[in-house]
């Protein structure tokens, strides 16, 4: 039995030894050991990459002195090893070691004892690295705790599930949710538009690799009493690869994002302002070359629509029809202030008043509504010129509490729209051409009058009106309203009377 168990120690002895071997062969760090009296007893591979002895070269050697150490450090590097048998725990010193062909290298090491099965020290093992690789991985993982922690950019990791595995605090921030609310879930809990751009850059990155550019998402978050829902991410993405493996294998994809809404809205309006002003302009210099009045008005229409409204409309404000006689109709009553009975006003002519355009707007309104008579349109069908409309003098048929009305009374614009979901027949209850939902009515004012009020309207393809669409639209309406005014003053042969309206 004895020579049996002696056998099957031997086998265990050097199974372990070649386990050993292997391990320390494996290893990405540097290793040497020594036995007590200084001997290398281990030298593994990575130790002759850096070094360039190999292992039957370093092992059975005592000390280093004179082969790997010049004899001016040997003093302090064997001081070193021997306060790391008498210590506890690792000692980490930075020795300069000289390799196989002469040169110096400066290496970390963290050196410890080895203790026998008693407790014993019987030698010293040392793990090294080049400093320069060492202070490279630090730099990596001081970087990585600095994004996570105090970034201004958002930073997230994605799996290769496209799922967020960790985020810094200020994506959190930027996201409206807490850093651990958001492991583990999908996209498209966090993102209501925006999700399949941001997901289809991420799979590119993990196929391709990364972007040559940072790319900008504008997205729209699922949380809900956002003023403005839609942001703008200025975004880089990085593919991220496991330094352990033979071949890359992608662990997933770093994401690193910069909210800029609030600057590409300001260029975005900043070029709108100034795309608004050369049409002005333009408008402005074609008009001038326009005989008739009535032309320059639809071409101020015609140049106000470019990139901004789809239908532009303009109803003129005509002399209410004359009550029966001996009735008095407070509806049709005239303003106070208004020129009647053929008396000749200021610069007028002394002609009664006649149904053309501009030549008595103001008139009836103060206690009723007017009579509002389309006078240009722009085609409801394909894109075109503003057309002028025959003078037929028939109003249109508008409800009593329509945006004409309100803009004409309040003397400014009034925005409407059909709401998220527009209901059928919304646009032709309001005598507007279909596919119509988001309308801005804007009165006519020249020289102290209301002469009729003008449209824009838009399509679903097209954002609401806002407060800077009312803007332009209140200073193309002026331009139309100066024209269509003159154009008034040329039907009745001179200026017509200025009322107080």
């Amino acid at each position: 039995m004895a020579p049996a168990r002696r056998a099957t120690e031997q086998t265990d002895d050097s199974g372990d030894s070649g386990l050993l071997a292997a391990l320390l062969d494996g290893m990405d760090a540097a290793l040497a050991a020594f036995a007590a009296d200084g001997t290398v007893t281990h030298w593994n591979h990575e130790a002759e990459r850096i070094l360039g002895w190999t292992t039957a070269e370093a092992v059975g050697r005592t000390g280093l002195t004179g082969w790997a150490v010049r004899k001016e450090d040997a003093d302090g590097i064997e001081a070193a090893l021997a306060a790391a048998m008498r210590s506890p725990g690792r000692q980490v010193h930075e020795f300069a070691l000289l390799t196989k062909d002469g040169r110096r290298v400066l290496l970390r090491t963290q050196s410890s004892a080895v203790r026998g099965p008693g407790g014993r020290v019987v030698g010293v093992y040392c793990a090294f690295s080049e400093v320069h690789t060492q202070l490279d991985l630090e730099r990596s993982v001081a970087l990585a705790e600095a994004l996570f922690e105090d970034a201004s950019w958002g930073v997230v990791l994605i799996d290769a599930d496209l799922r967020p595995a960790v985020v810094n605090a200020h994506a959190g921030r930027i996201l409206g949710v807490g850093r651990t609310a958001l492991l583990g879930r999908p996209l498209g809990e966090l993102l209501a538009q925006g999700v399949e751009e941001l997901e289809c850059a991420l799979q590119h990155v993990l196929a391709e690799g990364a972007p040559p550019a940072t790319a900008e998402l504008w997205v729209t978050l699922r949380s809900e009493g956002a003023e403005f829902p839609r942001r703008c991410w200025r975004s880089g993405f990085v593919r991220l690869a496991s330094p352990l493996a033979e071949e890359p294998v992608p662990l997933g994809v770093a994401w690193l994002f910069q909210d800029v809404t609030d600057t590409k809205r300001a260029e975005q309006e900043g070029s709108l302002l100034r795309f608004r002003a050369r049409q002005l302009h333009r408008a402005g210099r074609a008009a001038a070359e326009c005989p008739d009045p009535a032309e320059a008005a639809a071409v101020h229409l015609d140049f106000a629509l470019a990139g901004f409204a789809d239908h532009g409309l303009v109803d003129l404000a005509t002399t209410p029809l004359p009550a029966p006689y001996g009735a008095v109709a407070e509806d049709d009553a005239y303003d106070a202030c208004d020129v009647g009975d053929g008396a000749a006003a200021p610069g007028g002519t002394g002609m009664p008043p006649d149904s053309a355009p501009g030549a008595d707007a103001g008139h009836g309104t103060r206690h009723g509504r007017p009579r509002l008579v389309r006078t240009l349109a722009s085609p409801a069908g394909a894109p075109g010129p503003a057309e002028r409309l025959p003078a037929t003098g028939i109003p249109v048929p508008y409800a009593p509490r329509h945006p004409v009305f309100q803009a004409y009374e309040r003397r400014g614009s009034v925005r409407t729209g059909a709401g998220p979901a527009a209901p059928e027949g919304w646009a032709a209850a309001r005598h507007w051409p279909d596919g119509t939902v988001h309308g801005l009515c804007v009165a006519l004012r020249s020289r102290g009058r209301t002469l009729g009020v003008a449209t824009f309207l838009r399509t679903p393809a097209r954002r609401p009106f806002d407060r800077a669409d009312a803007d332009y639209a209140e200073e193309v309406a002026a331009r139309i309203a100066a024209a269509l005014d003159l154009a008034g003053a040329a039907a009745l042969g001179g200026a017509p009377s200025a009322h107080c309206r």
